[in-house]
């Protein structure tokens, strides 16, 4: 098949990343955005080292409260609990909308054993439940969904400094008062599973398709493991505990293209059990920084071609979910 100008190699990678490989301990740096304004260069250099050493950071000192964190786990919940028939009302549709294990990774082949509700601003009519069936849900969804934009905006102007674009690059190209917004508030849940050979994944490898992804976990429900590219080759996974009040973060497909490859969108999933082992449900919750539809990718130093937000998002989407773009 002809290759198209921007073939998607992500998912060559990615096809290559099923096995179970093996655990070490690696060091995932915490840097703290206090007082952003004053000390944002040197926060830019932490970030950027972590970034281009590792693909993976956590922050502190981010500014959204621990509360809200804590109501948006809740509302997740409240909506995970509703009859499937309730749930079925608001289907995936354009990366907005509810799925029940849809999603089949590129590396294992099968689908993840999980459940998601996306909130993607323009795309919700229809989608939200009712008032009478989940009371608040959308105001305090929506409250929260622009939190992670806001911080998720203060992180990549970091990068933007460090790239030498304007400081406001990132976020004139994730404007959320346009039609062609697509940046995406993601609320998983994890089913309770038992170990077996050969059996489901929870999340199988992937990278992320966004320029940024902030997730929370949830004190107790771990899972998440990272695996830089270096070591992709003998899959060497390091597990990222959940510690309350951080936000983890990491580099996506779509902002390791627009470094012309400086900042490596790395591995990670949520593991299994082993075989005989059984593990409790796990939710989280995962804000996708993704530029809008009309705003064109390329680096400082062009080493791809052009491409579309739209277009891009749209080939990496339709890889994990038949015709669900």
């Amino acid at each position: 098949m002809e290759k198209t100008p921007y073939d998607m190699h992500e998912l060559t990678k990615e096809s290559r990343m099923g096995a179970r490989g093996v655990e070490a301990a690696r060091d995932v740096r915490i840097i703290d955005l206090a007082d952003f304004e004053q000390r944002k260069p040197e926060i830019a250099e932490q970030l950027w080292q972590a970034a281009t050493e590792i693909g993976f950071f956590q922050i502190s000192g981010h500014g959204i409260p621990l509360d809200d964190i804590n109501a948006a786990f809740a509302n997740a919940e409240r909506f995970f609990a509703l009859p499937q028939s309730d749930k079925g009302r608001h289907p995936l549709r354009r990366n907005a909308g509810w799925e029940y294990r849809a999603q089949i990774r590129p590396s294992t082949g099968k689908p993840d054993q999980k459940e998601s509700y996306q909130v993607t601003r323009p795309r919700m009519e229809g989608l939200w439940p009712d008032e009478a069936t989940l009371p608040g849900f959308q105001h305090d969804v929506l409250k929260f969904e622009r939190q992670c934009w806001e911080v998720g905006m203060r992180l990549l102007s970091c990068f933007a400094l460090k790239l030498g674009f304007p400081d406001d690059f990132f976020a004139k190209a994730h404007e959320p008062s346009r039609e062609t917004y697509q940046s995406t508030l993601r609320m998983l849940h994890y089913f309770a599973i038992s170990g077996e050979p050969d059996g489901p994944w929870r999340a199988g490898a992937h990278t992320d398709f966004d320029c940024l992804t902030l997730l929370f976990q949830r004190d107790g429900q771990g899972g998440l493991q990272v695996c830089p590219g270096r070591e992709m080759e003998e899959q060497i996974w390091t597990p990222i505990p959940p510690l309350e009040g951080l936000i983890t973060c990491n580099i996506g497909d779509m902002l390791m293209r627009w470094s012309d490859d400086q900042l490596p969108s790395n591995f990670h999933r949520v593991s299994n059990p082993l075989p005989g082992e059984s593990v409790p449900a796990r939710y989280s919750l995962a804000f996708f920084c993704q530029a809008n539809e009309d705003v064109m990718i390329e680096g400082p130093e062009k080493k791809y071609p052009p491409i579309s937000a739209k277009d891009y998002l749209a080939q990496r989407i339709s890889a994990n979910f038949s015709g669900k773009y």
